[in-house]
């Protein structure tokens, strides 16, 4: 999700509302990527998500509403409004569907009855609130407030303060979440740092100091919590294995050359085997994960990409724009595209089974003629072989 649009100064584009707009479209036969545009929201859309089984879209806007959406119609069906007084910086569904949680410029988190649309409690915070996540169990609620770089943790049903973390980073908190076991609070931030804070002992337990080479804009957990995707203004997205408390000693994957700006989201898909991104060249990127190279770039938008989503069934892509839109792209038959297939095979590409896992992975030749004989998830829980160099030494505040 976007650091700089949606966690930034709140730059109004000044559109006049559009009509949603429900017709599939295909301007490039040779491409074969199918999309919808979703038209509706008057500013920037800050965040989106699948929900209902992959039936319904849920986006939030600077317009200070958030619209449920039918995959099928491409239309809005239902509308909440007229409770948030400044741009809506981000929105979560409860796992149930039955809850939504929202943070706002206002300086509040808010939580709606998804049936009624009416707000079952509000929570006030000293600062604007940049992000907010629910557990996977449902039971807290996160949020990132820009006052003094503060985590506030909630019980998600009586919204009573659960951890207050004063200072937790140096400048601005760009991304927080629960991982999927719900036992830690990650958070990224304007300062470069990676942190983890554990649910139980009340702690900071990890932190990755310099983590990019800029800010971080945000971050993604696979399903099993295992690996963390993170996204940043320094053009690259990166993936850590934090299981274990040996990660230090393991090589994050970097992956870049997807995007000639800076990455604002990124999200795993439901099997890891994708990842996919948005950045402010107005582009979304499609990442093969255990190959580690860009499989498709999907171009449409007319400004900044500032979130993402992919389908269960990693048959749709949504993205979110500062151009006022969503867009529903059909991947589907995205690995019969042409120009996926000849980056395939110039990269000299095999299907090859992991001797560890013993899954199979797309392996790539290497430039070093190196032979890879373990998935990239495999790979990243072996210790490295060499010591990597040192990030260089960068003003934390950005």
């Amino acid at each position: 999700m976007a650091a700089g649009s949606s966690r930034g100064d709140p730059l109004a584009l000044g559109l006049p509302p559009s009509p949603a707009e429900g017709r599939w479209e295909d301007r490039e036969l040779r491409a074969q990527i199918q999309f919808k545009i979703l038209r509706g929201h008057s500013d920037t859309v800050s965040s989106c998500h699948f929900c209902f089984e992959d039936t319904k879209i849920l986006s939030c806007s600077y317009d200070t509403t958030v619209k449920l959406w039918d995959v099928e119609k491409g239309f809005p069906i239902q509308v909440f409004e007229e409770e948030h007084t400044a741009p809506i910086s981000e929105c979560n569904l409860t796992p149930d569907d039955r809850r939504m949680i929202t943070s706002s410029y206002d300086s509040t988190v808010k939580a709606w009855d998804m049936e009624t649309g009416k707000i079952v409690w509000t929570v006030e915070h000293e600062g604007i609130v940049t992000s907010c996540n629910i557990s996977c169990d449902g039971r807290y609620v996160v949020s990132g407030s820009d006052k003094e770089n503060t985590v506030y943790v909630f019980d998600a049903r009586s919204a009573t303060l659960v951890a207050h973390i004063h200072g937790h980073h140096k400048s601005t908190i760009t991304r927080c979440c629960f991982d999927p076991d719900n036992q830690r609070v990650t958070s990224v931030s304007y300062d470069k740092t990676i942190k983890l804070w554990d649910m139980i002992t009340q702690s900071t337990s990890i932190t990755i100091n310099e983590a990019h080479s800029n800010a971080i804009s945000d971050c993604c957990f696979t399903s099993d919590g295992h690996y963390l995707c993170t996204a940043s203004w320094d053009k690259s997205l990166k993936i850590w294995d934090i299981k274990t408390e040996e990660f230090r000693c393991h090589e994050p994957v970097s992956l870049n050359e997807g995007h000639e700006g800076s990455v604002s989201s990124c999200l795993f898909s439901q099997d890891a085997s994708l990842v996919v991104s948005g950045g402010y060249d107005k582009t979304i990127a499609i990442w093969d994960t255990d190959a580690g190279y860009k499989k498709l770039s999907l171009k449409g938008h007319l400004d900044w990409v500032t979130d993402v989503a992919i389908s269960k069934n990693k048959k749709w892509i949504l993205s979110a724009s500062k151009d006022s839109t969503l867009r529903l792209w059909n991947i589907e038959k995205m690995d019969h595209i042409p120009s996926v297939i000849e980056i395939r095979k110039a990269r000299g590409s095999k299907i090859a089974q992991c001797e560890e896992c013993e899954k199979t992975f797309l392996c790539l030749q290497r430039s070093d003629s190196e032979t890879i004989s373990k998935c990239v998830f495999c790979r990243l829980s072996s210790p490295v072989r060499k010591i990597l160099p040192s990030p260089p030494s960068v003003s934390p505040d950005v």
